[in-house]
């Protein structure tokens, strides 16, 4: 007795429901043995999705094959000619991907508009594989996660480095004792004598550590296209990716003038982050340094207040150039392209390796800033003075 199989083709070019949906059978009477070709066509394409693979299952008393296929100009698979082919390899991953999606969230009941509103946009245009899918329902089982997944920014990031809170933890747990033993290693005998200049440093390096972490990580985009009248510039910059040398996630490409837009784009973000921390900073520091001079007169003519401006703009240009750098390439290329292909099924080890990069690289920029402060004159050695 031959084994019946029925082939199912949903054109979902635009939202449909799944009540707007014609069930047509057409048996082939010419050939006794094929299974009957179940087409679901939408009558209207304006009324909103809600589709899980365990509903269809559910309505279809046998067991289906489906394929998917998402079309931009409402090509349908509807007469005749065989299940969506269409335009080669990349509508196949598309529909593959999507049909793999649906699946993930199927097996566990649930339904596409349960996701957040980016998240369900990408399945639908085939740009999310199932393993980002479980990815994202095996994040939302923990609870500070599940709330962090609320912020477009981290879920990009989780769902594209599942180690992106260790490293966060890692660059801001490590920073005080890295930056504080690189003062030292720098200033050796004048470090107690230039506490006060330590200590900005520090407060800097901390508050910039966290954006240090999260502006150059890699992402999976969930950028939804820009208005039609906006600029060329902000389209450009729009479509680059956050990491310039990530290895491109969910579907996306980037030409190398939109890497390169990466490191521009960034750049001025972080310039923006370092002098807006060192201007924090500095005050703080010259606040204590009024204290101890209102409390010890003879500290009066020993200690000088940390020129705000000029040392708030020099962290930015440095942040913007030597921090965005180093950071680029210790995420996308170290960590991403490096570490994690070889040490992807050892998570304990890849942290620990990853643990090692990010802590000499936190100490090597706190070297590199007491060279450059000194250098451009922002700031002077104890014995200069």
């Amino acid at each position: 007795m031959a084994i019946m199989a029925a082939a199912m083709s949903i054109s979902l070019s635009s939202p449909i429901n799944l009540d707007n949906l014609i069930l047509n059978l057409n048996n082939n009477n010419n050939h006794r043995f094929l299974s009957p070709r179940i087409s679901l066509t939408a009558i209207t394409s304006k009324a909103p999705i809600s589709l899980s693979s365990n509903y269809i299952r559910r309505q279809l008393p046998f067991s289906a094959g489906f394929s998917f296929s998402g079309n931009d100009g409402g090509k349908s698979g509807g007469n005749g000619g065989g299940g969506g082919g269409g335009d080669g390899g990349d509508d196949g991953e598309v529909s593959r991907n999507r049909e793999e999606a649906l699946m993930v969230l199927g097996e566990i009941g649930r339904s596409v508009d349960t996701l957040p509103a980016d998240m369900a946009a990408a399945i639908a245009e085939g740009k999310l594989s199932a393993e980002i899918v479980r990815r994202f329902l095996n994040l939302e089982k923990l609870g500070f996660v599940k709330w962090l997944l609320q912020f477009g920014g981290f879920r990009e990031r989780l769902l594209a480095d599942d180690l992106f809170l260790a490293k966060v933890a890692m660059e801001c747990g490590v920073g005080v004792f890295t930056k504080t033993a690189a003062e030292y290693e720098r200033r050796r005998e004048t470090f107690f004598d230039e506490l006060e200049i330590v200590f900005a440093d520090v407060v800097m390096a901390v508050i910039a550590d966290f954006m240090l972490v999260y502006l150059p990580a890699p992402t999976i985009t969930f950028r939804q296209p820009l208005a039609l009248n906006a600029g060329r510039i902000t389209k450009f910059f729009h479509n680059c990716p956050d990491n310039a040398f990530q290895i491109a996630l969910g579907g996306a490409s980037f030409t190398l003038m939109q890497r390169f837009g990466a490191i521009l784009r960034n750049g001025a973000k972080l310039f923006a982050v370092g002098t807006t921390a060192s201007l924090a900073g500095t005050a703080i520091t010259n606040a204590v340094i009024n204290a101890r001079k209102a409390v010890d007169k003879s500290a009066a003519e020993e200690v000088e207040n940390v020129p705000i401006l000029s040392t708030s703009v020099a962290y930015g240009v440095y942040m913007a150039v030597s921090s965005n750098l180093r950071y680029q390439i210790v995420a996308g290329v170290v960590e991403q392209r490096l570490l994690e292909p070889m040490l992807h099924n050892h998570k304990l080890i890849l942290s620990a390796l990853c643990f090692a990069v990010r802590t000499g690289n936190t100490f090597l920029g706190s070297l590199l800033w007491v060279d450059y402060a000194r250098l451009i004159g922002i700031q002077k050695a104890h014995k200069e003075e």
